[in-house]
């Protein structure tokens, strides 16, 4: 499925699906949290904190392996790279924003810190879409021009090396849950033999659980 002599940038596409799905769940998960339910708090709380480390490493990696590359080989470019540089830098001060919310959320589960959190949530979640659809829209088609196919797939390989061990079935499961038969078979082609096998026997119903876990209680 990938292709060999370019980038097979619709990879990245696969995981913003992630990115977008998780934005807008957060925000109304914690929306139907009751009042002085403190242990549903904690829970939401964890998923928001491991959202936000998923895309700060997300965009660790652009900024390190991607706009280097692009301000060296697309100069007709420096505008474009420098507005996703802002972008990043933008999500990142929303993403304080949620972080700086939180404690109080988790100290008081109370209906107003709740209201913080869940205002912040969307101010974040308005950002990022503005950013993945310029990045899948007019950056990518660059990546595909200016990088190598051994340079794209540093960014894969350093992006799974960010996740926990105990938490890569997690993660898998994350990339599966929307995409296409060919696009999860593209993804688990990727996947060590050892690692495909542990999907199928303990992974999935994994992943299940903790969907239902943190998207079935209210």
């Amino acid at each position: 499925m990938s292709p060999t002599t370019t980038p097979y940038t619709h990879e990245m596409v696969i995981i913003h699906r992630v990115f977008r799905r998780e934005a807008a769940l957060l925000p109304r998960l914690a929306d139907e949290v009751r009042a002085g339910d403190r242990d549903r708090c904690a829970r939401v709380a964890a998923a928001v904190r491991e959202y936000a480390g998923a895309l700060h490493h997300h965009h660790h990696l652009e900024d390190e392996l991607i706009w280097p590359k692009l301000y060296q080989r697309a100069r007709l470019y420096d505008e474009l790279v420098a507005r996703m540089e802002d972008q990043h830098e933008r999500l990142g001060k929303t993403l304080i924003a949620v972080d700086e919310a939180l404690p109080w959320w988790e100290k008081e589960a109370g209906a107003e810190p709740r209201a913080a959190l869940v205002e912040r949530l969307h101010d974040h979640r308005a950002a990022l879409l503005e950013h993945l659809c310029d990045e899948e829209t007019q950056v990518l088609p660059l990546v595909a021009d200016h990088l190598t196919v051994e340079e794209w797939d540093e960014v894969g390989r350093r992006g799974l090396e960010t996740i926990p061990r105990g938490k890569a079935m997690l993660a898998l499961g994350a990339i599966l849950e929307e995409a296409t038969p060919e696009e999860q078979q593209y993804f688990l082609g990727k996947v060590p033999v050892p690692g495909r096998v542990l999907w199928r026997l303990v992974g999935r119903r994994q992943y299940r659980r903790h969907v239902a876990g943190l998207r079935g209680a209210s």
